[in-house]
């Protein structure tokens, strides 16, 4: 059974990854929307194959950075749910991994892949070629989550991210 204190840290750890993903994508908004992005917060994506939390973290933080979207509540909402959909489905693929280094490329992999969730979004509200902006941020996600990669890497060495 899990201590008050334990709860307690384990939110604050999930506020704190909120809040970044956030900031990091605010401070670099010219950056991380639309159809040509490189979401540098996308890193943080890393961190749901090591603890569930991380999905709802993230999912929040993308909610709250998604509030200054172009694309406004739609983004809110759909890219919102395109995080819970991707941290969700790497988190589930990767419980039975055992290496860190397989539970990364589990993360790298589906959150790539998964950016189709952004292109139809930017394909419906901004009108823009669906198979042209996939490929553009698909980059964008797969270079983002490669560099979170290392650095979840090397975190998860001198870190337990699990608990």
């Amino acid at each position: 059974m899990r201590t008050k204190n334990q709860k307690l840290l384990g939110l604050t750890k999930a506020g704190i990854v909120a809040a970044l993903y956030a900031a990091v994508t605010l401070l670099l908004a010219p950056i991380s929307y639309g159809s040509i992005q490189f979401r540098i917060s996308e890193i943080f994506n890393n961190l749901a194959v090591f603890n569930k939390r991380y999905i709802w973290a993230l999912t929040i933080g993308c909610a709250i950075a998604n509030c200054f979207s172009p694309l406004g509540i739609v983004d809110v909402i759909f890219g919102s749910l395109g995080t819970l959909l991707m941290t969700g489905l790497s988190y589930l693929l990767s419980r039975k991994v055992k290496s860190t280094t397989g539970k990364l490329t589990i993360a790298v992999v589906v959150c790539t892949l998964m950016t189709w969730t952004v292109a139809l979004e930017l394909h419906y509200v901004s009108h823009l070629p669906f198979w042209p902006t996939y490929l553009t941020v698909a980059i964008g996600e797969f270079v983002s989550m490669v560099i979170g990669a290392f650095v979840i890497g090397i975190i998860s060495k001198r870190i337990d991210l699990t608990k």
